[in-house]
């Protein structure tokens, strides 16, 4: 018998019988966990089953690699309270669906679970949450071993006027390296270098293309999938509000 409690984000639900659920979640120190929860399709808890609610786990199993079953506590208000941000739900959405797409399943992934909490405490704050996301992204990156390196100049090992990175490496380019592969070059916006970097027009949708581009190329890619279909509404919701 397997049994153990845990702090998690519910990444998705679907309807399993008359009134259960199978829940993707991601937990803080047991990774990706699928479970059974009965009962989810009561009025109590449809609202903390929506991507990105927070939760205490419960998770029993008779044997550790098979599905189990998990009775789930709410903690907060859940994705409610971002009803009125269609635009932010979508972000949420992306995070939790990319989450899911890329992590195995059953294997710790601390650095995951503080990004997507870090994401999550932003997405009130509309001027700052698509930058946040965009590291988000670099940060489920590096929890997967893809990490980019944005700290030298790959080509001269200079530290200043960083502004390309590699699509090959993942690794930073200097202005004067990089200039006659430009056409080549990913652009690596300044917020990604310093959180006091700032953002320019044209920022977000740099670094959305710079991870989406190792997301594919490292981690779906490779699984024969391709980016999450929330993903793409969420550059075209961004895209929209003038956000890119």
């Amino acid at each position: 018998m397997t049994e153990w409690e845990d702090d998690a984000y519910v990444l998705s639900a679907r309807a399993h019988g008359e009134s259960g659920a199978i829940v993707d979640l991601l937990t803080e120190t047991h990774g990706r966990h699928a479970a059974h929860v009965a009962g989810a399709a009561s009025r109590r808890m449809k609202p903390f089953l929506q991507p990105g609610a927070r939760v205490v786990v419960n998770y029993r199993a008779r044997v550790p690699d098979q599905l189990g079953s998990a009775t789930l506590e709410p903690i907060g208000e859940g994705p409610s309270a971002l009803f009125d941000d269609p635009l932010a739900l979508a972000g949420l959405s992306s995070a939790a669906a990319v989450t899911a797409g890329a992590l195995p399943e059953r294997q710790a992934h601390p650095g995951a679970f503080l990004a997507l909490e870090a994401l999550i405490g932003c997405l009130p704050l509309t001027e700052v949450w698509p930058a946040v996301y965009v590291r988000f992204e670099a940060g489920l990156l590096q929890d997967l071993g893809f990490g980019l390196d944005l700290s030298r100049c790959a080509a001269t090992g200079s530290v200043d006027d960083l502004v390309y990175v590699s699509p090959r490496t993942g690794r930073a380019v200097s202005r004067a390296a990089g200039e006659p592969y430009r056409d080549k070059m990913l652009i690596l916006p300044p917020f990604m270098l310093s959180a006091q970097g700032g953002l320019n027009p044209g920022d977000i949708g740099a670094g959305m293309a710079l991870t989406g581009h190792f997301l594919d190329q490292f981690v779906f890619a490779a699984m024969n999938r391709p980016l999450p279909a929330p993903r793409e509404r969420l550059l075209e919701r961004l895209r929209d509000a003038g956000a890119l």
